[in-house]
């Protein structure tokens, strides 16, 4: 079926016709969308640009894209020129985009003003910038949802709801709803994560998708089997929905046996080129190249350490500590003074850059 053949009645030929879009995207999205309005209603052209738009936009979600961490003054308020110094740096790294209050950014530990002066600076200055929904109840999740679009925020991650009725399935799905009901179209992607004690199953992926196209992907933080699960169950349902590897220690599972198209990371904040080369060399593997199958699996052996400090929770402890041995004084320090590595976390974490880097220099020479 060609693109012109998809196109409802009277909206062949017109400037910004789905006639342009990628052939699989515009049959997905339009049975979606015909199903929402019922069988004798089709959509308008207003809804079709709208869909275009959003489906454009989901690129953000694709390529590797460091979770920020919140730098310290030195009375341990953020400091958010430091922040967007550090996003533009990353960005001309040649990451393709940046999360700003993930866990990663210790969202729990902001104002609600704080979290959105760090997105409005961010998006001010250019930095394309995916925002964190996390907070404790949905009211607060859906406003910071409602502010990342007014603000030029690029996509949203969408975290569940936490502390109440966390694991229940229809509370949940009220929470998602809100949250992408108030993003006013901005392309979004569900996190899950065993941390946050609810999984999203496919079910209620796709109830969601239903009513949302901005609900593109689906960011898989739990491990090899739940990015399995995501592959097929998920992502596998539709080429327009994007699967992102959540946890730095399944970059290469998610990109080569699991269809991933992006990754969020932790050790790419300290470590940024080694880690654009991983993704790099991962997704010529997922295309079957032998050479580059065989390099990416020993770039991902050699940061295994680094990239486990993501899985536990005293990562941004260790990725600050990090990023202060290469050369960066503002994240020192942390928002409460009790928060430090052990001196015996320290010296391991500093042995294992070192090693990593002498080995680094050795392999990509």
């Amino acid at each position: 079926m060609t693109s012109s053949a998809l196109c409802f009645p009277g909206l062949r030929g017109r400037q910004g016709c789905c006639s342009d879009w990628p052939d699989l995207q515009i049959h997905e999205t339009l049975r979606r969308m015909s199903r929402r309005s019922g069988p004798n209603q089709l959509p308008d052209h207003s809804s079709f640009l709208e869909t275009k738009e959003i489906l454009m936009a989901s690129d953000v979600f694709t390529g590797t894209i460091p979770a920020l961490m919140t730098p310290c003054r030195a009375d341990r308020s953020p400091d958010f020129d430091a922040l967007v110094r550090k996003g533009k740096e990353l960005i001309a790294a040649g990451m393709s985009a940046v999360v700003y209050c993930g866990s990663m950014g210790d969202w729990p530990l902001l104002t609600d003003e704080e979290r959105q002066e760090g997105v409005a600076r961010l998006a001010a200055a250019g930095v394309p910038v995916i925002v964190g929904t996390g907070a404790q109840n949905t009211q607060r999740a859906a406003a910071f949802a409602r502010h990342a679009s007014e603000v030029g925020a690029k996509g949203l991650m969408v975290i569940p709801r936490v502390l109440s009725r966390g694991p229940s399935a229809s509370a949940q799905q009220a929470h998602f709803m809100a949250i992408l009901e108030a993003a006013n179209g901005l392309p979004a992607v569900i996190y899950n994560s065993p941390y946050y004690g609810f999984e999203t199953r496919a079910e209620l992926f796709f109830q969601l998708r239903d009513k949302f196209p901005n609900l593109i992907g689906f960011k898989e933080f739990g491990g090899a089997a739940s990015l399995t699960y995501a592959a097929e169950n998920i992502t596998g349902q539709s080429d327009d929905i994007t699967l992102m590897v959540g946890v730095d220690t399944q970059v290469f599972h998610g990109f080569v046996n699991c269809g991933a198209s992006g990754a969020i990371t932790g050790i790419g904040n300290v470590l940024p080129k080694p880690v654009l080369k991983l993704v790099s060399l991962c997704e010529q593997a997922a295309k079957g190249d032998v050479t580059a199958r065989q390099k990416a699996l020993e770039l991902d052996s050699a940061l295994a350490v680094l990239s486990s400090f993501d899985e536990g929770p005293d990562l941004v402890l260790f990725y600050k500590y990090l990023m202060v041995l290469e050369g960066n004084p503002e994240y020192e320090l942390h928002f409460n003074a009790s928060d430090a590595l052990s001196r015996g976390q320290m010296h391991y974490a500093k042995t294992q850059l070192e090693l990593f880097k002498t080995w680094y220099a050795a392999w990509s020479a």
